[in-house]
């Protein structure tokens, strides 16, 4: 990856569309599947999202594996895929971006305030 790919996130996007592609390739209701495995784990990107790409990369290669092996989506991820993907993402209540953007901005307000108060 060079410093461009980083600036821009070209990357990040090239490597986004290859997962779509591939996505495209699943039936109907790993695709599904696929969707919703998203939205749940979008939350707990970081300001790139580049800490996602791993962490979707394995999720697709499952989806694709049971997919080829004639696995339903429900005997691979049972009928809990919120579930699914806060064990992914670190467990129910695993810090997401707004947490972390509140915590920055109690400690610049904190610091401000004993600024302010000293």
């Amino acid at each position: 990856m060079t410093f461009w790919e980083t600036v821009t996130g070209s990357d990040i996007t090239r490597e986004w569309k290859a997962f779509e592609v591939r996505a495209e390739a699943l039936p109907a209701d790993h695709r599904a599947a696929w969707d919703q495995i998203k939205v749940y784990v979008f939350p707990h990107a970081d300001f790139t999202g580049r800490n996602l790409m791993p962490i979707l990369d394995g999720v697709l290669g499952l989806l694709e594996e049971t997919a080829a092996d004639g696995q339903g989506i429900r005997e691979v991820l049972g009928d809990d895929i919120g579930g699914f993907c806060a064990a992914l993402t670190g467990g129910e209540g695993a810090r997401d971006y707004r947490d972390r953007w509140r915590e920055q901005l109690n400690r610049n307000v904190a610091k401000k305030l004993g600024r302010l108060g000293g």
